[in-house]
């Protein structure tokens, strides 16, 4: 929902709407701005709840005392609300807005803890001539901010900062460092100089030209007790699961659903169906049947059986999206622009994903991201849980059945190694576990308490959820959706579920041969049986191999011999051009190979989508 800006000091009208300008991708539906001498908001509104000209914002409260541009939903405000009403306070709107700053009114800086949702805001208050400014416990919303001749600038994304610059220049350690792509996003380093990035979890007061920030969220302080048996943990998780479906169905606005044919996916849309026979409760969305499938054809990622097989379960319809990227491809510049960041895949099958969700009239989806990284998704978790088993047999050898089959045995573009080879994998990784595990550094720095109280499964998904996968998964998916104007919520991502995830010991994540095995026992009675218990793990994915070798061939060839290719600082052009040249002409070339030449050109598509769209790029 919505993109903001504000600005601390003396801006002119026309530099405010400049740095509006380029957020209205993330809100179309209106543009707010609220403008004094030392302070300006800007705000473009994704209308979502109380889609009158009342829920617009920058919104004051108090007599005009606090005032606030914000982008996000808060999923339980009808309760704090209630509770704020019982405390005195009169309500204007019926927008979760008002609610926010009614909050801080009564709560100050405590507020955040109630809140059940997902957010970045700023909030002035004029008596203290003070700038308030948070940001929800995973990060799940954007906030960028930096420090100006001009004053103390922020904003939803780093290129409606690029106004207030004289010239914007990359950060090419950064932009170089390819093994840095699933950790930079958990640090304050942008891929632009000047421009930092507020942590997620994390609140700050700017006030006499001093910004000074406090992390108010870490999951380790909120570990829960969690019942001793697994049928009653599965129990908890299933009431857990579904009311976080149900308050994320809370809208004015039809709702809508990504739909992969996975098992994180189609829970969320067993639990949309749940939550609607059972009763959703007050303001939420009776037009919630909408699923989306992105389908790639004649590929190894294509998923659309397993989605087809969800949707006739549940007996609604669904929107096949046929991926072709030729259709798009002139406008991979413009998809890059919007995205701004770095990642391993190229963001076509996104953008068009969610584009398809906005041209049939929705704009609130829920997905099913957060599941992988909380509860043990990936074959590389299973390293850490055979450290747990130790010379417990059954134990390992439930592991090792667990593992997915990835793709099919006879795909050379997705090698699967044979248990054997799993389990010498493992013992390597032990010897030189340092190098093997990207979250052994990260591990060593963490003094908290309660991280001895996790087992070593727990511990490798506290990093992936907090520190590495999840944190950069969270801010593509916000990019790709609000690239288009829709809103994600994402009911794995309540807050209660995290924290019972990672209160639950590995056995209850992976389990008689299973991943993940607590959502699929708990969610089973409501999916086909081979979506509950399928093995097969496929994701969201671009077939990269496949449109190198063939539908993109041309743009990738003509991208490695143009001049600017060869001239690019960021790169090594003649080590990317090799590669790219491998991908193309070796017919057993990898998935993986090419997921890394994409990898390594993307610091030069980045830099020519960047300097055609923003005009400031050196």
């Amino acid at each position: 929902m919505c993109g903001i800006f504000g600005h601390v000091g003396p801006i002119d009208q026309a530099s405010l709407h400049r740095c509006l300008r380029p957020l209205q991708h993330r809100g179309p539906d209106s543009t707010g701005v609220w403008h004094t001498p030392e302070i300006s908001f800007g705000h473009q509104r994704l209308a979502i709840l109380d889609l009158s000209d009342l829920g617009k914002q920058p919104m004051s409260f108090c007599n005009e005392r606090y005032w606030i541009t914000y982008n996000g939903e808060i999923y339980n405000f009808l309760e704090l609300r209630k509770d704020l009403e019982a405390e005195g306070r009169v309500f204007k709107t019926q927008s979760d807005t008002e609610v926010i700053l009614a909050a801080f009114s009564e709560w100050g800086e405590k507020c955040l803890d109630r809140f059940n949702g997902m957010w970045a805001f700023a909030i002035w208050d004029g008596k203290e001539k003070a700038l308030f400014l948070a940001r929800d416990r995973f990060g799940k919303k954007p906030l960028f901010y930096a420090s100006l001749p001009s004053g103390f600038a922020f904003a939803s994304e780093m290129k409606a900062l690029f106004p207030l610059f004289d010239q914007v220049r990359p950060n090419q350690d950064l932009l170089r460092d390819g093994s840095r792509i699933f950790s930079y996003e958990t640090t304050d380093e942008c891929l632009v100089q000047g421009i930092r990035r507020f942590p997620a979890g994390t609140l700050a007061w700017y006030k006499n030209g001093k910004l000074s920030l406090r992390r108010w969220w870490d999951t380790l302080d909120h570990l829960v007790q969690v019942p001793s048996s697994y049928p009653d943990q599965v129990e908890q998780f299933r009431e857990l699961f579904i009311d976080a479906c149900r308050i994320r169905m809370r809208s004015d606005v039809p709702l809508g659903t990504a739909l992969s044919g996975g098992l994180d996916s189609s829970c969320t849309l067993a639990a949309l169906a749940h939550a609607a026979r059972t009763g959703p409760g007050k303001r939420s969305s009776s037009d919630w049947q909408h699923a989306f499938v992105a389908t790639f054809p004649g590929t190894p990622l294509d998923e659309a059986g397993y989605a087809k097989m969800m949707t006739d379960h549940l007996g609604i319809q669904a929107t096949f999206i046929e991926i072709d990227p030729l259709k798009v491809i002139d406008k991979l510049y413009e998809h890059l622009y919007l995205f701004e960041e770095l990642y391993i895949t190229p963001p076509i099958p996104f953008m068009l994903t969610y584009g398809a969700m906005r041209a049939q009239g929705i704009t609130v989806t829920l997905d099913g991201h957060g599941a992988d990284e909380c509860f043990g998704g990936y074959d590389f978790d299973y390293l850490s849980a055979l450290r747990d088993a130790g010379l417990n047999l059954r134990q390992i050898r439930m592991i090792l059945s667990t593992r997915y089959a990835s793709f099919p045995k006879d795909s050379s573009q997705f090698p699967l190694p044979s248990p054997f080879l799993f389990w010498i994998q493992w013992h390597l990784a032990r010897i030189a576990k340092n190098l093997l595990n990207p979250g052994a550094f990260l591990s060593k720095n963490i003094q908290h308490p309660n991280w001895k109280r996790l087992d070593h499964l727990t511990r490798r998904l506290y990093l992936s959820a907090h520190h590495t996968i999840l944190p950069t998964i969270l801010r593509n998916y916000d990019r790709y959706s609000m690239a288009n104007g829709v809103e994600i919520r994402m009911p794995f991502m309540d807050y209660r579920i995290v924290t019972y995830a990672f209160s639950l010991p590995w056995t209850s994540k992976i389990r008689d041969g299973y991943s993940k095995s607590i959502i699929r026992d708990a969610m089973a009675s409501f999916l086909p049986p081979a979506v509950a218990y399928r093995k097969s793990k496929i994701g969201f994915n671009s077939p990269i191999v496949d449109w190198m070798k063939g539908a993109l061939r041309e743009f990738f060839m003509d991208a490695v011999h143009a001049k600017s290719f060869k001239e690019c600082s960021l790169i090594n052009p003649k080590e990317v051009h090799q590669k790219v040249r491998q991908v193309i002409d070796d017919p057993d070339a990898t998935f993986q190979d090419a997921q890394s030449a994409w990898t390594m050109l993307s610091p030069y598509l980045w830099e020519c989508a960047m300097l055609s769209e923003s005009g400031k790029t050196k």
